[in-house]
């Protein structure tokens, strides 16, 4: 017996506000239609009508959970049109917000994982440890979400005391090493409810251009923090987790690793802050920006995050252009819930880490 099941835009079964159509032979799944555009909030044409500094405060609010990578891509990108290099101290202070910032998000999706699993107590200690990392954001940047930290030219405020954010640091790390990591590596509960579910090819993945981690479970190794450093990634030591097999598991080590080595790169950069200002001086006030356009990458806590910035030589941009991960990955969501089963298919969506706010921009 064959039936269409529409799920959303508004559903228990989802984490965000869009619509999947599931065409089903029983309790199989034989296709998907994926709809989205359910909350377009027209970020891209409020920035092409700010100046420079009132974009970073708009781009800063395209996500909740990804507020900072935004406006680091937009500052970046900005900064090539008008040659501004950021001391040396900002790029390692940008580099402790942004892995911040994917621990938070990287926690988040984790309890979510594991609510959907129905592991309420893995749920519960991914919430806590994600209020530690809030509070070590709020405790630098005075804002539990957006920080408001990134500025043309470097960030708005310094690490006054980085010893209180390693304090915070030692917990999460020890925390997520001994408890979040062995459950999502071995727990058979975990590994059957997730392995074998929702694959997602490597060739798929090419094809369908996915990103971050959900690219990674599913053997495509790109990081641009590695692919194309910015900040002071390049300075720093760190591994790119990949799995191969493309499922539901495969997603969830990843993430778990990925903590592991953000853990690390906090310790490294906390450690050997360098020494001056946290911004350049010689910044304009209005940001009259040379014509010409850039484009900045930054691995955003879901993947690849993409600006392109056109400027007339005005302090109006003429041009603003924002790709996220999810728009990228969005689309795979139809291809690793085919031939699942229904059951699976809300823990399946979720595992691709979507994010309507990132996609309706």
């Amino acid at each position: 017996m064959s039936f269409r099941i529409p799920i959303g835009p508004y559903h228990p079964a989802l984490e965000e506000p869009y619509k999947l159509e599931l065409d089903c032979e029983g309790g199989t799944v034989r296709d998907a239609i994926m709809h989205i555009g359910f909350n377009f909030r027209g970020i891209e044409y409020l920035a092409e009508r700010r100046n420079y500094l009132q974009g970073i405060t708009l781009v800063e609010r395209v996500c909740g959970i990804c507020s900072n990578v935004h406006a680091l891509s937009y500052c970046q990108s900005v900064e090539q049109l008008t040659g501004i290099e950021p001391p040396e101290r900002a790029l390692y202070l940008r580099v402790v917000l942004a892995e911040l910032e994917r621990l938070h998000s990287h926690l988040l999706w984790s309890g979510v994982a594991a609510k959907l699993i129905g592991f309420t107590t893995i749920f519960m200690t991914c919430f806590t440890l994600r209020e530690q990392v809030m509070d070590a954001l709020s405790a630098i940047s005075g804002n539990r979400v957006n920080y408001g930290m990134n500025c043309i030219g470097g960030v708005n405020r310094d690490i006054a005391d980085p010893q209180a954010v390693l304090n915070i640091l030692d917990e999460l790390e020890r925390n997520i090493t001994h408890t979040i990591l062995p459950i999502f590596l071995n727990d058979r509960s975990v590994e059957a409810r997730c392995k074998g579910i929702g694959i997602l090819t490597t060739e798929q993945a090419r094809a369908m251009g996915a990103v971050g981690p959900l690219a990674r479970a599913s053997g495509v190794g790109q990081d641009i923090r590695k692919a194309a450093p910015y900040a002071a990634y390049d300075r720093l030591e760190f591994n790119v987790p990949v799995e191969t097999t493309g499922d539901v598991r495969a997603r969830l080590v990843v993430h778990a690793l990925e903590m592991v080595e953000s853990c690390r790169l906090l310790r490294q950069a906390l450690s050997n802050l360098p020494v001056g200002e946290i911004h350049t001086k010689t910044v304009p006030g209005r940001y009259k920006v040379p014509e010409g356009t850039a484009v900045s990458r930054a691995e955003a806590p879901r993947g690849e995050v993409l600006y392109q910035i056109t400027a007339n030589g005005t302090d109006i941009p003429s041009r603003v252009r924002v790709r996220t991960p999810t728009f990228m990955n969005m689309a795979t969501v139809r291809l690793a819930v085919l031939g699942a089963e229904l059951s699976d298919s809300p823990l399946i969506q979720a595992s691709c880490d979507p994010c309507y706010s990132c996609t309706d921009r």
